[in-house]
């Protein structure tokens, strides 16, 4: 039989194996408080004035609060060239600044998110399709975004930039990946993030349930309308095409879907409408 561990060693590694697991949270809690700290860049500012125009709509204080979750989530995640493309500050902040407009007044971050990774463009997936007849076959699709359910968002820079450029179009690649990203965090994506511990999900299913439907029936009809025909897709999709039009056409979504934009409201905490 081997010797036994002294006392005081043996004290020193059940400590150790104790504080072990609240080792990650405690050195993110202190990189974020340092983080607090320490000024925005001047040229990240730059790169927000030219590259993401909405940001000029904030009130000051969300402007300052997104600042701060840029600064996190840039610190946090890494961002990941694909195909060559370079990743850079001008890529990390732009497409931050987007995303972080959905943590705004939520606090935390994308939990679950694990890595950004950046295509030039459009980028090529294989896709499983169902054709009549029950038949399915595998084929390729280009997309601008993706989100998948292990972590990672995957995005278009090309589409990125223009999703930031108008800022009033209602399309924004990153904003749609992110809201799957929220709606990922709590399980799978299925059209109800977490909306906080003392919201429950009756009146958040009834209103968006009955948008959804609504949606489904006017594409049927071939009838268009300002949610586009991709949020009929299935409820995931309804609500980052949803997501979309909050923060980029707020008071068009609130006239024309007023029930609808008062559950977006309750869940993202803010109100785009009252930005100028």
């Amino acid at each position: 039989m081997g010797e036994a561990l002294p006392p005081t060693l043996l004290f020193v590694l059940v400590l150790a194996a104790l504080a072990w697991p609240l080792a990650g949270p405690l050195r993110r809690r202190w990189r974020r408080a340092r983080l607090a700290r320490t000024p925005f860049p001047h040229p990240w500012r730059s790169i927000l004035r030219h590259r993401v125009p909405l940001v000029r709509r904030l009130p000051a204080d969300l402007r300052l609060q997104l600042q701060g979750h840029i600064q996190r989530f840039i610190a946090e995640v890494p961002f990941i060239g694909c195909a060559g493309q370079p990743v850079d500050d001008e890529v990390r902040v732009t497409i931050a600044a987007q995303a972080c407009l959905l943590l705004l007044n939520r606090g935390g971050g994308f939990e679950g998110l694990s890595e950004v990774l950046v295509y030039p463009g459009a980028f090529a997936v294989n896709r499983v399709q169902m054709e009549p007849g029950g038949v399915q076959h595998e084929g390729r699709q280009a997309l601008a975004g993706e989100s998948h359910g292990r972590g990672a968002v995957v995005l278009s820079w090309q589409d990125a930039l223009e999703g930031a450029a108008d800022p009033a179009d209602g399309r924004n690649v990153v904003i749609h990946e992110f809201a799957h990203r929220l709606d990922q965090d709590h399980g799978g994506a299925n059209g109800a993030p977490w909306l906080g511990p003392k919201r429950g999900y009756e009146a958040w299913s009834r209103v968006l349930g009955a948008e959804y439907a609504a949606l489904r029936a006017r594409v049927a009809a071939g009838e268009e309308g300002l949610i586009s025909a991709y949020g009929a897709t299935d409820p995931a999709e309804f609500f980052a095409v949803v997501s979309e039009l909050y923060f980029e056409r707020p008071a068009d979504l609130r006239d024309a879907h007023s029930a609808l934009y008062e559950q977006l409201r309750l869940a993202y905490r803010v109100d785009p409408s009252t930005w100028q």
